[in-house]
């Protein structure tokens, strides 16, 4: 695990790597944002990218957005490409926490933590903290699962599941906690009425068509507003409509009371819990993102002992990950 002081050999605290992209933008207006919630209140961060034009630009537009010109002059500026490793390694040497927004893959070097809000491909046993994914949706699913298992203990035994690749797969962030008692997760999502589904059906039918010869995905990607119905765009979504969107995951649970016997009959307890916040791809992400790096630097004793490639239910159970969240917007509750 990282040391969470800086140092003259590592004197960030995070560094924003990606910063001026469209992801990247709103990681670092996030991070401004919390600057006095780093350790003893100083958290000491950089920009990466490419260009060291655009990341002016990204830090002049955070200062304008945010109303904190200092951003423009306290902000350090690290140029870093992924075609150039020795760029990665020398920008990973100058940071506790990387916050990758470039995409898959990374370069992990000398004790730095990885927090991504992308997959991270590499797995090393080193001391290292590699978190995958840290998107809203993977992220609150693992935490949501654990919060609606911390909140069942209230209420019942532990629950059982039965389909065994289920199990397998939840019961891993588990098992520390509830002496591997494995838990059934199944996902849901709903599309909306009749219409929806026509739509719904129609497209994929169209994708699965366009897909399989070159013609048509290039055609999928020069206009995917165009073959979305408007859903996807390349230049993403505005502000005016990020602020007038939201997210909403509902969890559903059953258990067995105290002293009841699983084996004679369906469980008897129910309990519904929800995770609810802004909008999920731009205003979420990063508050997910700059939180669970906050809580390393913070939280350091209650993370895993041990360096590798963690879920965010399995690193950040013992922390006040989910307070954090619920003080940034991203509330979880028990219905």
């Amino acid at each position: 695990m990282a040391r969470v002081e800086t140092s003259s050999s590592r004197p960030y605290h995070l560094v924003v790597f990606g910063a001026s992209g469209f992801t990247g933008q709103f990681v670092v207006e996030e991070v401004a944002r919390t600057v006095s919630e780093g350790p003893k209140g100083n958290l000491k961060w950089a920009v990466a990218g490419r260009s060291k034009q655009k990341l002016e630009k990204v830090l002049e537009q955070a200062a304008g957005a945010l109303s904190k010109p200092e951003l423009r002059t306290e902000v350090d500026i690290i140029v870093a490409d992924v075609e150039e490793p020795d760029s990665l390694a020398a920008m990973c040497k100058q940071a506790v926490i990387v916050l990758n927004c470039v995409g898959p893959g990374g370069c992990i070097h000398d004790g730095t933590a990885i927090t991504s809000g992308f997959w991270d491909i590499q797995n090393q046993e080193s001391g290292r903290l590699i978190l995958k994914p840290l998107t809203v949706a993977p992220q609150l699913k693992h935490r949501g699962t654990l919060f609606y298992s911390n909140e069942i203990q209230q209420y019942t035994v532990p629950f059982m599941g039965s389909d065994p690749s289920v199990v397998k797969r939840t019961q891993r962030f588990l098992a520390e906690e509830y002496q591997e008692t494995p838990v059934q997760y199944g996902a849901y999502a709903g599309i909306g009425g009749i219409g929806s589904i026509i739509k719904l059906m129609f497209a994929g039918m169209m994708f699965w068509f366009l897909v399989k010869f070159s013609f048509g995905r290039n055609l999928l990607v020069k206009h995917p507003e165009f073959f979305s119905f408007g859903l996807f765009s390349k230049a993403g979504p505005t502000r005016k409509q990020m602020e007038a969107s939201s997210f909403q995951f509902a969890f559903y649970g059953e258990g067995y009371t105290e002293g009841e016997d699983p084996s004679q009959g369906k469980p008897s307890s129910k309990i519904r819990t929800l995770v609810q916040g802004p909008e999920c791809g731009y205003v979420a992400t990063p508050i997910a993102m700059v939180q669970a790096a906050l809580t390393i630097l913070n939280e350091s004793t209650a993370l895993p002992k041990k360096g590798g490639v963690y879920t965010p239910g399995a690193a950040f159970a013992k922390t006040t990950l989910v307070d954090r969240l619920n003080k940034h917007g991203i509330q979880f509750s028990v219905i």
